[in-house]
């Protein structure tokens, strides 16, 4: 049976959101990884590029696998080997320091991701099992994710626990009112009794307005309907984010 969706430019526009030359890039970072698999045994009934659209098209639709299978011509069983097989290949790398780190300007913050998994997520503030997952972006809006922790988590518990303050170090980060206590740049707070002064006001104005970038980023990740409903368990909602970055950070690159 003939699949409908192949690696050809309009599909890999539509569903990865890169350039022909973007998503060539990506699957050399794939390859490298060992995407092709270590050689031997059975070969795979669909081509590198073609698995890795198929793992976009479902982070970005969240189709079932069996949804899936007929758009690709292959059986349910494939595209769920196919899944968990490229799904650790497409993560974001590890964050690294850039050179000018300490000239850049960071903003953090935590968005919350409805999962189906009650050991990943937990029962938060949107009434639903969620996990906050700890997203940075530098002066370029590029994204820095870490792993994700239960959704009743704070924000401020999430970034001492992620590891992202040891990246950080020496740069300046902004967060929202919630990283209190972290050394993050957050907005002046009222205390009992006295209002802001103007020019307080106008900082939390300039702060808010800089902040909004995270925002942005978020919205643009969750066109990828993957995080509107994670139905991975374990480590298939890292993975699932980790990937959306890296198809966002490639989108990004010239």
């Amino acid at each position: 049976m003939g699949g409908v969706l192949r690696a050809e430019v309009l599909w890999v526009e539509t569903f990865t959101g890169l350039r022909t030359r973007q998503f060539d890039r990506l699957l050399k970072v794939v390859r490298e990884r060992g995407g092709d698999g270590p050689g031997g045994g059975r070969p795979w009934c669909l081509p590198l590029a073609d698995r890795v659209l198929l793992v976009a098209v479902y982070y970005r639709t969240n189709l079932t696998m069996r949804q899936l299978a007929p758009l690709f011509g292959c059986s349910p069983a494939t595209v769920c080997r196919v899944i968990h097989r490229l799904r650790p290949l497409l993560a974001i790398e590890p964050a690294a320091r850039p050179a000018d780190a300490v000239e850049r300007l960071w903003i953090v913050d935590g968005t919350l991701i409805p999962v189906r998994d009650r050991q990943v997520g937990a029962s938060s503030r949107n009434y639903r099992f969620s996990a906050n997952v700890q997203v940075i972006i530098d002066a370029d809006s590029k994204l820095v994710i870490a792993r994700p922790v239960p959704g009743n988590t704070a924000d401020a518990k999430a970034w001492r626990d992620s590891g992202l303050a040891d990246v950080c170090q020496g740069v300046t980060v902004l967060g929202d009112g919630a990283y209190i206590n972290t050394g993050l740049v957050i907005p002046h707070r009222k205390r009992p009794g006295r209002p802001l002064l103007p020019g307080e006001e106008s900082d939390n104005a300039e702060h808010r307005r800089v902040r909004a970038r995270v925002e942005h980023a978020f919205a643009r990740m969750k066109h990828y309907k993957i995080l509107r409903d994670c139905r991975q368990r374990g480590n298939g909602l890292h993975h699932a984010v980790q990937a959306v970055a890296t198809l966002h950070n490639h989108a990004l690159a010239a």
